[in-house]
């Protein structure tokens, strides 16, 4: 892990709460800061030390993961389009039209996908463009809850060399993951799509 990335007096609560600390530390990364990879680090590292505790960590992770993207969706929800503008930046219109045609994976991809995807520009999207609170908790729960179980299962078998590797390979990760869940979409669009009607 790296533990320069946090302030110190985050540190300490992590070091004091354990589980209790990653919920703080992935509340704030998915709200009113940012800590690329340490959520992740953090969920690695505990999950080493500790292996039978592994799903309680990824729990808390992915709780204060969603708790955090509650509080932007809210958040963004009453800001207007204006607000989610001047955060998205140049891919705003993409991501506009990607949230209104795909309310639930537009959230759920980002979520499980690691940095540099700017997620928080999908959180405050969904917001904005009015998806039901329902789809977006759902959505990022699954995604989170897969992306820090992953995580989670590799620390136990690799231990910290699993950090390592996500870094190396988040960006072939992501394009794996992108791939893997636009062969389901396609599957069971085609599936729906020819099954007989009902009578």
């Amino acid at each position: 892990m790296h533990p320069h990335k946090l302030p110190v007096w985050l540190q300490k609560i992590v070091a004091t709460m354990g589980g209790g600390g990653l919920f703080l530390v992935a509340f704030l990364d998915s709200s009113v800061l940012s800590f690329p990879f340490v959520t992740d680090a953090l969920v690695i590292q505990l999950s080493f030390v500790n292996p039978k505790r592994m799903p309680y960590y990824a729990g808390m992770a992915a709780i204060g993961s969603i708790a955090g993207c509650i509080w932007l969706y809210l958040l963004a929800k009453k800001g207007g389009e204006a607000f989610f503008h001047r955060h998205a930046g140049g891919k705003a219109g993409k991501i506009k039209t990607w949230v209104e045609q795909n309310g639930f994976l537009s959230i759920f991809i980002p979520s499980i996908l690691p940095p540099p995807l700017p997620f928080k520009a999908f959180v405050l999207a969904e917001g904005v463009f009015q998806v039901p609170l329902r789809t977006f908790v759902t959505a990022v729960l699954l995604g989170r809850g897969l992306r820090y179980g992953a995580e989670g299962i590799l620390a136990v078998v690799y231990g910290d060399a699993a950090l390592d590797f996500l870094i190396a390979h988040s960006r072939a990760f992501a394009l794996s993951v992108v791939a893997v869940l636009i062969v389901l979409y396609i599957a069971t669009h085609l599936t729906f799509r020819h099954s007989p009607p009902k009578k």
